[in-house]
């Protein structure tokens, strides 16, 4: 592969001269014009010629308007990054649609550093570059631009400079030991490097190899690149790229899952009362160990209107130590999340090691609320499904002890609920005309809600669809289960 990237490929000055200013004017025209756009720019630069991104990097923050440039540079994790999955820093670092973002050392140069240095094994890797191909498509079928140039030194040309290096001070601060370990394992990097730009290549967003010997020729083609991309982008028809049709099959119409629920289910009032206090003491003590062993906590609560998704958060918090968790209400989201990919707003919120965070309400609004009132184009729900998945997987594959809730109720049930509130001054609050309207819809829900949790239930992130017609039942079966899976947890950490 590297070797298509080996020929010595070569602008002269003159040339570079006459065509660097005309392009930087383009350039920074296109900036102009990419701030009125729906979608966002994000360029990676990144390779094993270390020196070249740096030059690169400096080159276009001269050609262009600063100002509508967001550099982001990612090294070592930090310790709060550590403390959160893989991918948290990169969601949290994501332009809004309108900028353009520049990231050195992205999520596919991590993988292969900490692969190289052993951090992490093969399948470890193998996992992360799906994770990375995943988080790419999430992107692109978005509508962000993706751009990836990796910089690409011979090894010859690279021993070259680093023996240039030992003559002369200004060559030796463009060197580290970074560059001198590169070349040393060199003949290792380069087969993992391929099997990376293989695996996370995809005919929206392509790696583009670009050969570092010559820097006239690389500056030039990673500029142009980048104007190419963006003016073409800016004068398509269509604001994003639409994917492809994805086929799902039909679900059995004969068969639910909500179905499945027993409504009956109850417990009386003696029982619930022992039981509340006996789980949530238990439930104080799980949270203090995982606080000590650094086993963070995500609960996520879905349900009918008036299902009683409050009345167990409270009781669950009840039992926690305040400084220990967030509640994240979900509401329509604000212009700012808008202005991201609808998971941006989630992954911001994931806790760190040893915290809990509890949504009520969740991502899973893209595949029933927009699904059902049609604020999600259908291409746009359904490739839901698969982002969901990849997104839960990394939290399990994190550490974190994660619980999905359903809280299943009646129709007869929620009416009833809904006239009680209406005569309760405290809670007239929490009803409203379109708690009416989507109860109008409810087989419409019932049939996004079989779907979601059919294709989103698994091993690792199963839901628990919880009978709510009694809330005192329901309450103690989301309690034994959150102290059910923060045991697994801990037993794993």
């Amino acid at each position: 592969m590297f070797e298509t990237a080996e020929l010595g490929n070569a602008v002269a000055k003159a040339t570079y001269d006459a065509r660097a200013p005309g392009l930087r004017v383009e350039l920074i025209n296109a900036q102009y014009d990419l701030r009125s756009a729906d979608f966002p720019v994000v360029v990676l630069l990144t390779g094993d010629d270390r020196a070249g991104v740096s030059e690169v990097l400096s080159v276009l923050h001269e050609w262009m308007d600063a100002r509508f440039v967001r550099t982001v540079a990612f090294g070592e994790r930090s310790e709060e990054e550590r403390e959160r999955p893989r991918f948290w820093r990169y969601w949290n670092a994501l332009p809004r649609k309108g900028q353009l973002a520049l990231f050195v050392g992205d999520w596919s140069t991590s993988l292969l550093v900490d692969h190289l240095g052993d951090e992490i094994d093969d399948a470890a890797f193998e996992r992360g570059l799906g994770h990375a191909e995943n988080f790419e498509r999430a992107l692109v079928e978005d509508g962000a631009l993706l751009l990836k140039f990796w910089l690409h030194l011979p090894k010859k040309e690279l021993k070259r400079r680093l023996k240039q290096a030992r003559k002369s001070d200004a060559a030796a601060l463009r060197i580290d030991a970074v560059d001198r370990r590169l070349l040393q394992n060199y003949d290792a990097l380069l087969p993992q490097a391929e099997r990376l730009i293989r695996k996370t290549s995809s005919a929206l967003a392509p790696w583009q190899i670009v050969e570092g010997t010559d820097s006239l020729y690389r500056d030039l083609t990673v500029a142009e690149g980048i104007l190419a991309a963006v003016k073409t982008r800016l004068g398509a028809k269509r604001a994003k790229p639409v994917a492809p049709a994805i086929a799902i099959p039909d679900l059995d119409p004969h068969t639910t899952v909500l179905g499945s629920v027993d409504l009956d289910a109850s417990i009386a009032y003696d029982e619930y009362k022992a039981t509340l206090i006996e789980l949530q003491t238990r439930l104080r003590e799980l949270a203090a160990r995982a606080r000590g062993k650094g086993v963070a906590t995500v609960l996520m609560f879905e349900g009918w209107d008036a299902a009683g998704k409050g009345g167990a958060i409270r009781r669950i918090t009840h039992a926690l130590d305040a400084r220990d968790y967030r509640t994240i209400p979900i509401a329509a989201p604000t212009e700012e999340e808008k202005a991201h990919h609808y998971l941006w707003r989630f992954w911001r919120e994931i806790p760190r090691d040893g915290r809990i965070v509890i949504f009520d309400r969740s991502w899973y609004g893209r595949v029933l609320v927009e699904r059902v009132e049609g604020f999600a184009q259908e291409n746009e729900w359904r490739r839901a499904f698969a982002e969901i998945n990849d997104f839960e997987d990394q939290l399990a594959q994190d550490g974190i002890a994660f619980c999905k809730f359903w809280l299943h109720i009646s129709a007869d049930e929620q009416l009833r609920r809904f006239q009680a509130r209406e005569k309760t001054p405290y809670k007239k609050y929490k009803i409203g005309e379109d708690d009416y309207r989507n109860r109008d819809k409810r087989d419409a829900y019932v049939a996004a809600i079989d779907e979601m949790v059919a294709r989103t239930s698994s091993e690792q992130a199963p839901w628990t669809l919880v009978p709510a017609n009694d809330k005192r039942f329901a309450r103690i079966a989301i309690l034994r289960t959150a102290c059910d899976t923060l045991k697994r947890a801990l037993k794993r950490a």
